[in-house]
């Protein structure tokens, strides 16, 4: 008992070193870093090993309190596998299986592993790949990421309290008197679903280099085309009157003095436009010839206001905040919208189904090629104005 109960406080202890080291980066906000991934490996393992040490023991109290037989036979391998071990190994099947049907491998139809629809030459990516897809479209694109993500089928209605005319209002009392009514009302944000498909082709000559990765190849080029798209939709929408508006109906906005240049006052204006409750998590969004003419821009004691961070975020700050640099956003040009600046959780994204991601061995054989294609049905809309303002060039 005095083991049992040495190793439980030891991975007690443990799982808190874990918790302090996450607890960490979220309060600094920043990724981990080589020491503290390695760390973080160790006491997963360490973890482990010590839930199956437990485990065993348990299993081992269990068979002299029922006084099993000499023959019964052990408790069997898979009985022992803790269920991080069986995710792992879930994981590692459907990865092999991907890799060998891109290859053009058999496939067996076994329980984690890729099943090919007969005779079509293609099959949908297991779940394992699908979320790896997923994840780094999160991990490369900041404004999905950031933004407040529904994943629910159908239409969504998001309640929103407007006081832009009235709001409750507060004041002195006398008893017996009657208050005052004033108030505002709600209104609701209704999020739809639009289709998207992204397709990627991948040259056979790549799968046919063994040494070559073409699982992670295929996660990045999927989830670099899914994010490039999306976020284009969310800053700089292909058509808002009928698909996704995205920011395009920001009321929150501020007018540059010029059709062709961005003042240090208008930045500082536009900063202001956020209230400090929500400025904690807020950043700059521009184009990088935005962002280039803006590191020409001091202060009125010559400072500039832009600064190289490698700390931040994206590598640099504008006014104590990280700058992050997309080609999807329009350069300064007459009535173009050149910057967006706050807290993007005041955008809401919402996702009618998982992105469904496609093999297609055979259609693309005459080009030498393997397809692969993404299926996704997505909207987006501001939940909150108040969170997020746009610095909009004045028209000519």
């Amino acid at each position: 008992m005095n083991y049992e109960k040495a190793q439980i406080e030891k991975k007690n202890d443990l799982i808190t070193r874990a918790k302090s080291i996450v607890s960490k980066i979220e309060t600094e906000e920043r990724e981990l870093t080589d020491a503290e991934a390695q760390e973080l490996a160790e006491i997963r393992d360490d973890v482990r090993k010590i839930k199956e040490k437990l485990n065993l023991l348990e299993e081992i109290d269990m068979m002299d309190e029922k006084e099993l037989k000499v023959d019964k036979k052990p408790p069997r391998l898979d009985d022992c596998k803790t269920d991080v071990d069986k995710k792992r190994e879930l994981e590692d099947n459907e990865t092999r299986a991907f890799e060998n049907f891109i290859r053009g491998y058999v496939v067996h139809e076994r329980a984690g592993e890729l099943t090919p629809a007969a005779g079509s030459g293609q099959a949908l990516i297991p779940t394992t790949i699908a979320n790896r897809i997923i994840k780094k479209v999160y991990d490369i694109s900041p404004i999905l990421e950031r933004s407040s993500k529904y994943n629910v089928k159908g239409n969504l209605q998001l309640p929103y309290y407007d006081t832009t005319d009235s709001n409750i209002a507060v004041d002195y009392q006398e008893e017996f008197e009657e208050l005052a009514s004033s108030n505002g009302k709600f209104t609701t944000i209704t999020l739809t679903g639009y289709l998207a498909g992204a397709l990627s082709k991948i040259s056979r000559s790549l799968i046919n280099n063994s040494n070559f990765d073409i699982v992670g190849f295929v996660v990045d080029e999927m989830a670099y085309s899914i994010k490039r798209f999306i976020e284009k939709e969310l800053l700089n929408p292909t058509d808002p009157t009928h698909k996704v508006t995205g920011l395009s109906d920001l009321t929150n906005t501020l007018t540059s003095t010029s059709s062709t240049a961005i003042t240090a006052d208008e930045i500082i204006q536009l900063k202001d436009q956020i209230k400090d409750e929500f400025q904690g998590n807020a950043i700059w969004i521009m184009s990088p010839a935005t962002r280039t003419a803006l590191r020409l821009l001091k202060d009125s004691v010559g400072r500039y206001l832009l600064q190289d961070d490698i700390t931040a975020p994206f590598g640099s700050t504008l006014l104590g905040k990280p700058v992050h640099v997309s080609d999807n956003m329009p350069n300064m040009a007459a009535g173009n919208t050149a910057i967006y600046y706050g807290d993007m959780r005041g955008l809401a994204t919402k996702f009618s189904e998982d992105i469904n991601i496609e093999v297609l061995r055979e259609r693309f054989a005459t080009q030498h090629a393997v397809g692969v294609v993404g299926w996704f049905e997505f909207d987006s809309k501001v939940e909150d104005a108040q969170k997020i303002a746009a610095l909009v060039m004045k028209s000519a």
